[in-house]
């Protein structure tokens, strides 16, 4: 099982949630925390590339369909920890803009 960290923009993400939004993106994170690795590596996170507006490599993504969210975060292999960037909702790949910019502020 993996640590889990959320930046402290992230857990402002989270607490705008609303609570069955909020209790679902933790048990989702928390269930795939059991294994965080890329589903290259046989885990449950989807990796995130370099596109034309972000550059998210070594990022992975979990899914929310349902509610139209998603969460971005990154391993710290070495600690065996989850730090999660954001929680947003997907909308017009807002959420990964998000992500390029708490990157870029070193958050």
């Amino acid at each position: 099982m993996w640590k889990v960290e959320y930046l402290k923009e992230a857990l402002a993400d989270l607490k705008k949630l609303d609570h069955s939004q909020r209790v679902k993106v933790v048990k989702k994170i928390n269930r795939v925390a059991s294994n965080l690795l890329p589903n290259s590596e046989g885990g449950y996170g989807e990796p995130l590339g370099s596109k034309s507006r972000t550059r998210l490599s070594g990022y992975c993504k979990i899914k929310l369909q349902k509610q139209g969210l998603r969460v971005v975060y990154y391993l710290v292999r070495d600690d065996k920890t989850i730090r999660v960037v954001v929680v947003s909702a997907r909308a017009d790949d807002e959420v990964y803009l998000i992500a390029q910019k708490r990157k870029q502020k070193g958050s």
